[in-house]
């Protein structure tokens, strides 16, 4: 995009829809963070947090499947790029404010692309999880709040959201 002004990367001159080119690009580190949350009845967090849901241990299944997902990124969004991660991790805590889970995953590696949508599938998937594996005390939890923390490494530099804790 001419004039230094951020443009879709994932668009040509035509218009189309196409895999960005990073071949000319330096490898850096690369990190992002990411973060949702599942709104859910305080039962329903009380089930999780003593160990009783109907399906087994949500917050370790759900880790997992983030971490796993972070890893499968490039199969479920069409234009991301198969990457070697270095580091997945995904956090999940009680919030009782919500109240519910929230859910933080860090993605990392040296590359020439970044790995901001490898954090936000995890986390994403990471917040289905927790729906799938507690929806048969809680059809009515909620799935929000998923958003790019942070981000740093590559040419576009480091980012920070406004809002980030």
């Amino acid at each position: 995009m001419s004039g230094g002004k951020p443009g879709l990367t994932h668009i040509d001159a035509s218009g189309e829809a196409h895999m960005v080119d990073v071949s000319d690009k330096a490898e850096t580190v690369r990190i992002a963070t990411a973060e949702g949350h599942v709104k859910m009845a305080a039962e329903t967090l009380a089930l999780i947090r003593e160990g009783n849901a109907k399906k087994g241990d949500v917050i370790g299944t759900a880790r997992v499947a983030g971490i796993m997902a972070a890893k499968r990124t490039a199969d479920l969004i069409p234009l991301c790029h198969p990457l070697m991660l270095t580091k997945v991790t995904v956090e999940i805590e009680e919030d009782a404010a919500l109240p519910g889970l929230r859910v933080t995953a860090i993605a990392k590696l040296t590359g020439k692309t970044g790995v901001e949508m490898e954090a936000l599938t995890a986390v994403s998937v990471a917040c289905l999880t927790i729906y799938d594996m507690a929806k048969a005390a809680d059809k009515a939890m909620e799935i929000g709040g998923i958003r790019l923390l942070e981000k740093s490494g590559g040419k576009s530099g480091d980012f920070r959201h406004p809002e980030a804790r």
